[in-house]
């Protein structure tokens, strides 16, 4: 007799079981693809707009790369947050938001060269020592920013991609007129950032603390190449290179239009374009209270001022080349020692006058041919 095994009698529930887990697992599976598809949606849609918020952080008219880790042989830089601009725009600024800035290339960076001369008038003028505090050095290249960080506190790089602002940018050539214009714009950003600043060019010597002869319902002061006796004359003739201005949407408003009108006039500066615009029928429209600074505060080769008892800055313009400059503002430094040296009673009555210009003159910018304008 052949016992023959009777077939295992499955369950329906059973029977079921395998596939059921297969369909379980599919769709867990399914989900889990969901899920990470709507998290990196979400995570760039989160990039997307924190980047769309923070666009007027940085100038956007040209493609910018503006931390240290652009410096390929820093590695110690790249990716630190204590170099980016908002930090230290937040830890120079005075309580009101307010900054000073400068801007710095290679050529101006070396040792005992501008930058040297424009850190010691800080360093021994009036009440100027603790204003060092509050200035930012805009480094333009990788050489500017190393010397930058062995001088100074507060340093940031600025760099635009294809453009080498490294070495000296002759009056109203190519490089001159990028780097001009870049500062502009550049300007604007740090405005619609919420912060006032001090705009100085590093060829300026500071012998007094400028702040108290700031007027305080003024949103844009600017020294002048010439100044006609009014702080209101429109037909003073600034010079860009120094500026106070408070951020409001007067201010903001009036740095898009200024720059956007380079466009207008081209192969024009911005000193030059401001001279135009400054009768333009907009400046009114915006609001801006614009007011230009007395050449006996805020004095310049071309205009020098006349009373050292008085004076806070000093500026080699009306000037061409970098050894002129150099020149002329070591010789302005000696003057002002000499004056500091003075006992104050022959400091008050003092006649004493700068021995500059020398080498630096208009005759010898014009002798170079800029077809608008005579001064740097």
């Amino acid at each position: 007799m052949i016992l023959r095994r009777s077939p295992r009698l499955r369950s329906p529930s059973s029977s079921k079981a395998k596939p059921n887990l297969v369909n379980v697992l599919a769709k867990s599976s399914a989900r889990r693809t969901l899920l990470i598809i709507a998290f990196l949606f979400l995570s760039c849609l989160l990039l997307h707009r924190v980047a769309d918020s923070l666009r007027f952080h940085l100038p956007l008219s040209a493609s910018l790369l503006a931390f240290p880790s652009i410096f390929p042989n820093d590695h110690y830089l790249k990716g630190s947050e204590e170099y980016k601009l908002e930090n230290v725009l937040k830890d120079a600024a005075m309580q009101d938001r307010t900054v000073i800035l400068t801007t710095l290339n290679e050529a101006w960076a070396s040792p005992n060269s501008v930058i040297d001369l424009f850190l010691e008038s800080f360093r021994i003028g009036i009440g100027t020592r603790r204003l060092l505090n509050h200035l930012v050095i805009i480094a333009l290249d990788e050489k500017a920013f190393k010397r930058c960080l062995a001088l100074h506190t507060h340093c940031f790089a600025l760099v635009t991609e294809g453009v080498d602002f490294h070495s000296e940018a002759y009056f109203m050539t190519s490089a001159y007129l990028k780097m001009m214009w870049r500062r502009i714009d550049f300007l604007r950003a740090i405005l619609e950032m919420g912060y006032n600043f001090v705009f100085t060019d590093a060829d300026i010597m500071w012998f007094r603390d400028p702040f108290p002869l700031f007027c305080s319902d003024a949103d844009f002061e600017i020294a002048c190449d010439h100044f006609l006796g009014s702080s209101d004359d429109i037909e003073n003739r600034p010079n860009g290179g120094f500026n106070h201005v408070k951020s409001n949407n007067r201010s903001i408003e009036f740095y898009k239009f200024w720059y956007s009108s380079r466009e207008t006039y081209p192969g024009y500066h911005d000193q030059d374009v401001l001279n135009i615009i400054k009768f333009d029928p907009l400046i009114t429209d915006i609001g801006l209270n614009m007011r230009f600074l007395d050449t006996a505060f805020f004095g310049g080769l071309c205009e020098p001022s006349k009373d050292l008892n008085v004076v806070c800055t000093m500026h080699a313009n009306c000037c061409y080349g970098l050894d002129s400059k150099l020149h002329d503002l070591r010789i302005m430094l000696q003057d002002w020692k000499f004056f500091l040296s003075l006992p104050p009673t022959l400091k008050r009555v003092s006649i004493m006058s700068w021995n500059v210009p020398q080498n630096c003159s208009l005759e010898s910018l014009r002798h170079y041919g800029s077809p608008r304008n005579d001064h740097q």
